[in-house]
């Protein structure tokens, strides 16, 4: 059985988590394949809510195996304190797997995050403060530390001195701040080798013989494809590759493997942090949003900016992920309004454009250009198939997947696990 892919297509936040969770019962891995804990995956099972930065979200699903693939960055600490929790409300953690290969957070990292951000003021990126992007940095700039490393204590005290020599110069003439003590952070990170260790192992094995034996893998993105570093709303983006093709790199599975590409879009639009954002809206429409939608962020406490469903955006994912499938989320939210304007296209310098511009600063001053769809006033958190839908509902689905380029496969219309309406099997 080949492996399929589940990612964001927006800004992130669109529901990944209800999406894995819901494959969780028919998937043997779930692997998270880059980003760290600056992801936010929101499960709801029964009235039961899981808030969920680092781990897969498949960690609910017992006949699952969890990973967290090379492509990941681990705070260990964030990492324990989300199995202690899930541990103490009767959670079964022991499946879980780590990449030896996927590279650590240190205490720096954190640091160098924070003073960074501090230090351009206005123009901050709007990270998350966890360290995340510094991390990817020293990876690129082979002074990473691995999670391999914790188990050679030299090789460790080594990478560490090297990485802060040049830290350390940083943080006390530029930022004025103290230098940080290597031998704490080795201290600190040794600390963790123990308990790290019936987790680690070779990740790259372990999923490409489950796909020889014909084992369902599902590699499940953090944030979304325009949060890419190569393909999102640069400078204002993540520090991997939350695509399609990260799943690849950030697992060590062959693209050949891969038969389905799940793109998880909300029925409207919301973004968190800092960077363009054409149908943001700043009036009651987008206060009810994100009232109405539950509209912060599950990592940052942020309130997320709100606006209408973008199809240029939706049509930009489906081509450089190579969508097969959508998974519609949050239809429910939409129940109440008379009309609904869906983004068809920009303009940008009077002049129509229908395909996202590739150049920043046409994106920066690129205006919505709307069609209006009739509402619908009926509550749907009860359907169970298309049919059940209003009219008026399902061609608002019909007509998003028209401009967007892939069919619309299940559709959320409600929080909980079983208010999902499924129309085509994402499982062959």
């Amino acid at each position: 059985m080949p492996a399929l892919v589940l990612l964001g297509a927006q800004w992130g936040d669109e529901g990944k988590g209800k999406a894995t969770d819901l494959l969780g019962g028919s998937v043997d891995y779930v692997v998270r394949y880059q980003g760290g804990n600056n992801a936010g995956h929101t499960v709801v099972v029964g009235d039961q809510k899981y808030a969920l930065h680092l781990l897969p979200s498949g960690i609910l699903t017992p006949e699952c195996t969890p990973v967290i693939g090379n492509g990941v960055v681990v705070d260990p600490s964030v990492l324990f304190s989300e199995l202690n929790g899930l541990n103490e409300r009767g959670v079964d953690t022991s499946k879980l797997l780590i990449s030896g290969n996927a590279h650590i957070i240190t205490p720096y990292n954190v640091t160098v995050d924070k003073v960074t951000e501090r230090f351009l003021g206005k123009r901050k990126i709007g990270t998350t403060g966890r360290g995340i992007g510094p991390t990817y940095a020293d990876k690129i700039n082979r002074v990473g530390i691995r999670i391999q490393d914790l188990y050679d204590e030299s090789i460790l005290t080594q990478k560490v001195e090297a990485a802060l020599e040049v830290k350390n110069q940083l943080l006390t003439k530029l930022y004025n701040r103290r230098a940080i003590e290597a031998g704490q952070v080795v201290e600190e990170l040794l600390g963790y080798a123990d308990r790290l260790k019936p987790y680690v192992a070779d990740t790259v094995l372990i999923l490409n013989e489950a796909l020889e034996q014909d084992k369902v893998v599902l590699f499940e993105g953090g944030q979304g494809t325009l949060l890419d570093i190569d393909h999102g709303t640069y400078p204002f983006v993540t520090s991997s590759n939350p695509t399609a093709g990260g799943a690849c790199t950030g697992t060590g599975v062959g693209p050949t493997k891969i038969s389905r590409v799940i793109g998880i879009l909300k029925a409207y639009t919301t973004r968190v942090g800092s960077g363009p954002f054409p149908t943001e809206l700043f009036d009651e429409d987008g206060e009810a949003l994100r009232r109405i939608g539950g509209e912060r962020g599950v990592t940052t406490g942020r309130d997320r900016r709100c606006g209408w469903f973008d199809a240029v955006i939706a049509r930009y994912a489906t081509r450089v992920n190579g969508l097969t499938d959508f998974f519609l989320t949050k239809l429910d939210v939409l129940t109440g309004w008379e009309e609904i304007p869906v983004c068809v296209a920009y303009e940008i310098d009077g002049k129509r454009v229908e395909e996202l511009p590739y150049s920043q600063t046409d994106f920066h001053h690129a205006k919505p250009v709307y069609e209006t769809l009739p509402g619908w006033s009926e509550d749907i958190t009860t359907a169970k198939t298309f049919a059940d839908l209003p009219k008026n509902a399902q061609a608002y689905v019909k007509a998003l997947e028209e401009m967007s380029g892939a069919p619309i496969s299940a559709i959320g219309v409600g929080p909980g696990r079983d208010e999902t309406i499924e129309i085509n099997s994402f499982i062959d």
